[in-house]
């Protein structure tokens, strides 16, 4: 699960296509905790766990005891039945993909041009919303006030396996379709995109004092990056991304901010400014272009 730093980021998991053959990889990567349960209830399917950092031996403890858990340079295993869970950065997805045998490949920031760069832009993914702060400590699920039923969402051939090895670790998590699922995924890539930047415009601020204390920079920002988000990908968001935003970061509010990872994170909403201006057309994200020169990003 994409990634697992203890900086929120676009959460995602790789699953499989829907080849029969090809198991998953996922990857995570959040601001939240994972609660490790002790005891299980229900059977889980067991994983193959790329990472043993905190978020890789959660989600180990949350299995039945039939994991394998892949350290950084370890080959990923031909003869294993189930999803693979990358639980690494961002940055290390290449490596890992590169020690998984081809015949297995399927596969928080936006993963899909680098997916589409792989030849795997049908990989299945989960967006996570929990975090592990400490090796071992238990997990603590992304719920909000204005979403108690929880955020975290999985899509695709293991999604139902996942969420079964979320719940018995008592997580919550949904399993959607594609579309629903890309909405969630764009919507979380806004949060970090707009809630990061506007804290590393004040230094030391939380995501909680930016949702207290800049509630308009972050607002304009969310609105600025979700209409052209939702241009760029065809799609209309649901009503009150702005509330469900402010409300995760809410029950984040200690997590510190920082504009850092600008390939997965920000660099997406650069790009589009990028091409736009390209074309002789206006820039879709002009405050999210202006502040980015300002920090010198850019």
């Amino acid at each position: 699960m994409a990634t697992a730093s203890v900086s929120a980021t676009i959460s995602s998991l790789f699953l499989s296509p829907s080849k029969p053959s090809l198991p998953t990889r996922f990857r995570f990567r959040f601001r939240f905790r994972v609660r490790a349960s002790s005891a299980m209830a229900t059977k889980v399917v067991p994983a193959v766990i790329v990472g043993g950092g905190r978020v890789g031996r959660a989600l180990q403890d949350m299995g039945s005891g039939d994991d394998l858990l892949v350290k950084r340079g370890e080959p990923v295993p031909l003869d294993f039945a189930g999803p693979i869970l990358v639980c690494t950065r961002n940055d290390d997805l290449d490596a890992v993909l590169e020690s998984t045998p081809k015949s297995r490949w399927s596969v928080n920031g936006m993963l899909e041009p680098w997916f589409q760069s792989k030849g795997l832009g049908d990989a299945e993914q989960v967006l996570a919303y929990f975090a592990v702060s400490k090796l071992g400590e238990p997990p603590i699920d992304g719920k909000t006030d204005t979403n108690p039923e929880g955020l975290t969402a999985a899509y695709g051939k293991w999604a139902s396996a996942v969420a079964a090895r979320l719940h018995a670790g008592g997580l919550s998590c949904r399993v959607l379709d594609k579309e629903a699922f890309q909405k969630q995924m764009l919507e979380k890539l806004i949060w970090i995109a707009a809630f990061m930047l506007v804290g590393a415009r004040h230094p030391g601020a939380t995501v909680g004092v930016v949702e207290k204390e800049y509630r308009s920079e972050v607002s304009s920002l969310i609105e600025e990056l979700a209409s052209a988000a939702a241009v760029e990908k065809g799609i209309v968001f649901d009503e009150g991304m702005e509330d469900r935003l402010c409300a995760y970061s809410r029950a984040v509010s200690h997590f510190p901010t920082a504009a850092k990872e600008f390939k997965w994170r920000n660099g997406w909403f650069y790009l589009l400014s990028q091409k736009a201006v390209a074309e002789g057309k206006p820039d879709p994200c002009p405050l999210h272009t202006e502040w980015l020169k300002e920090l010198k990003i850019v």
